[in-house]
């Protein structure tokens, strides 16, 4: 196993269990303690995790919130899934709204041949990945939260209130069927709350790692989400009591190119094509 795979490893063990010993996690990587410890290291100096005597825990509890460099540094693969397959739920001729994150940053890559396209953004980074695309970039404007690379506030906020589009794409730190998607931080969740009521469907970009996990501000509630794209490694029972609540469920799997959101889990319905659209808002109608 290489380094970056072990680690990964290690990141996704320790996210999954809260606390991990050395030994367990020799084990689950078939490497020595010595080498594992060397990357526990490594990770807490990345800021990804916190080492305690002959282990390591994830940090924080609902009101912490990882950076950007941490938030990367876990599931990749499946954010990038994630974004292939959300990105074929985007046309020609759309008016969408991305906000912050990681998994929204690999989404806004994804759009960069999509022609006649308006996204408005919060994310310095989604307007950075869309710098060279063919589609228009709308800044909101506001206060930069420079932790995330995203702009924050009234400004932000006001930006977004008279807007309406027909698709929101929004990440978060933790998704329940309880209380919906969540975020330790105030100020993003206000942000994220105006993104939601720009919108006629809210889609949200959640790996599995997410799942089942609250944090403290609600942003958009179980019941205002349309869509859910998520990846293979999401938990079937936790899907299906989500689509209990009326949540449509689209599962990208890792590896497969050009994906548009094929179920890879039994039992979860992944055809966007069968299910009703909501009504065109053409970009010709967007003011920024």
């Amino acid at each position: 196993m290489f380094t970056a795979e072990r680690r990964q490893a290690i990141v996704e063990l320790v996210r999954a269990n809260g606390a991990v010993s050395l030994r367990e996690l020799a084990e689950s990587t078939d490497s020595s303690e010595v080498t594992v410890r060397r990357d526990v290291r490594a990770l807490e100096e990345q800021g990804v995790l916190d080492r305690r005597r002959g282990g390591a825990v994830w940090p924080g509890g609902l009101s912490h919130e990882q950076s950007y460099r941490q938030k990367r540094a876990v599931a990749s693969a499946e954010k990038a899934a994630i974004a292939v397959a959300a990105a074929g739920l985007v046309e020609e001729g759309d008016a969408i709204v991305v906000g912050g994150g990681s998994t929204t940053q690999e989404f806004a890559r994804r759009l960069a041949r999509i022609v006649d396209l308006t996204v408005v953004t919060n994310s310095v980074l989604v307007a950075q990945a869309l710098s060279d695309a063919k589609a228009e970039v709308v800044l909101t404007g506001g206060s930069l939260r420079k932790s995330t690379h995203a702009l924050i506030g009234s400004g932000a906020e006001k930006a977004l209130a008279g807007l309406r589009v027909r698709r929101a794409f929004l990440s978060g730190n933790g998704l329940t069927v309880e209380r919906g998607l969540s975020t330790p931080n105030m100020h993003v969740a206000s942000i994220d709350q105006a993104i939601m009521h720009s919108a006629q469907e809210v889609v949200v970009l959640a790996d599995h790692t997410k799942l089942g996990v609250d944090t403290m501000f609600q942003t958009v509630p179980t019941e205002r989400i349309g869509l859910l794209v998520t990846d293979a490694a999401a938990d079937p029972a936790l899907l299906e009591a989500f689509r209990g609540d009326g949540v449509e469920i689209v599962v990208a799997a890792p590896g497969a190119p050009g994906a548009t959101g094929a179920a890879a889990a039994d039992g979860i319905d992944g055809l966007v094509a069968a299910r009703a659209e909501p009504t065109r808002v053409r970009n010709d109608s967007v003011k920024s």
